[in-house]
């Protein structure tokens, strides 16, 4: 255990964390970030723009930019402030103690591995996916789960939208902006989105539906060319050609370490006070996906990151 007591430790390192990193460190509060370790489950440092191709969203990028050297970009843009990057993952975390108590590696050992007067939360969220043969080794080469983010290299191809609920019905209508065709390819006869949802999907001549079916691979090598298909009722298999394949059967918000110290919705995201980023525990902040379920972008994350710092700078002043 390092015997001194941080001002402000980071846990995750994705926009929203890495944007409270530059902060803090320009606060001079010589942050710890803790980025997380690369894991067979997806997750690794930089979160969720580490597995995005082009990013031509964010602001200041007019030609766009890959997502990896965006947050390769906004790491050394911390380091430069004295951010102190560790690439560890937690494995637990004390709140009720202050100053508050942080372990990597064993989450047995007697000592924690760092403490810190304050903690900004940014553990960010993942999106539910498929589990299919080829699913990860696609992403970003027509597999997606934002479309807002990539539906724009879709213009003028058959893309395909798996999910049931009104994000899905949502993004599907958002693609027929781009798309020749949107076939939303759904395990039941019926979908979960309200009724509203239901009406515009449907009214909407660019989308089809294909009921009671189920994608069961991706197809392509170097890109992705079709899905393989699976009737649910009859187990009748078929291929169907297509470049892009959306997924939005759900996020999952990354909160398992604070269940019982933080308070959290139903749906798992971490509650944060009214025009703030504070938690129900004094002195614990959070920022970006772990907290946001309706927008999931990488500005807003970067701007609640921002956020968080201030508030844990203006907090620790106090």
């Amino acid at each position: 255990m390092s015997d001194d007591v941080r001002n402000v430790a980071i846990i995750g390192s994705g926009p929203a964390g890495l944007t409270a990193a530059i902060y803090s460190a320009r606060a001079s509060l010589e942050p710890l970030v803790i980025e997380g370790e690369p894991s067979s489950t997806g997750d690794q440092p930089g979160g969720q723009l580490m597995l995005t191709t082009e990013v031509e969203n964010f602001p200041g990028f007019p030609e766009g930019i890959m997502g990896p050297e965006l947050m390769m970009n906004c790491r050394a843009q911390a380091a430069r402030f004295g951010a102190d990057l560790r690439t560890e993952k937690v494995t637990k975390i004390d709140l009720s103690s202050r100053p508050f108590n942080i372990w990597v590696g064993d989450p047995d050992a007697a000592e924690p591995t760092y403490r810190a007067k304050s903690v900004i939360i940014s553990t960010g969220a993942k999106a539910l996916m498929l589990e299919l043969p080829n699913e990860q080794r696609l992403i970003g080469r027509g597999v997606s789960t934002c479309a807002t983010c990539d539906g724009f290299f879709f213009r003028d191809q058959d893309i395909i939208m798996v999910g049931g609920g009104d994000s899905a019905m949502e993004e599907a209508n958002f693609l027929t902006k781009f798309a020749k065709t949107v076939t939303v390819v759904h395990r039941r006869d019926e979908l979960r989105a309200s009724q509203i949802m239901q009406d515009r999907a449907m009214a909407n001549p660019k989308i089809n539906f294909m009921w009671n079916t189920v994608v069961t691979d991706v197809l392509g090598e170097e890109a992705m060319t079709g899905v393989a298909l699976e009737n649910v009722l009859t187990g009748e298999k078929t291929q169907m050609d297509a470049t892009g394949l959306f997924i939005a059967i759900g996020h999952r918000p990354n909160t398992d370490l604070f269940k019982g110290q933080l308070e959290m919705k139903d749906n798992g995201y971490l509650v944060t006070a009214h025009d703030s980023t504070a938690t129900n525990v004094e002195g614990v902040f959070a920022c970006g996906d772990v907290q946001d379920d309706k927008y999931r972008q990488a500005i807003t994350a970067a701007g609640s990151g921002c956020a968080a710092a201030l508030d844990a700078e203006r907090w620790l002043e106090h």
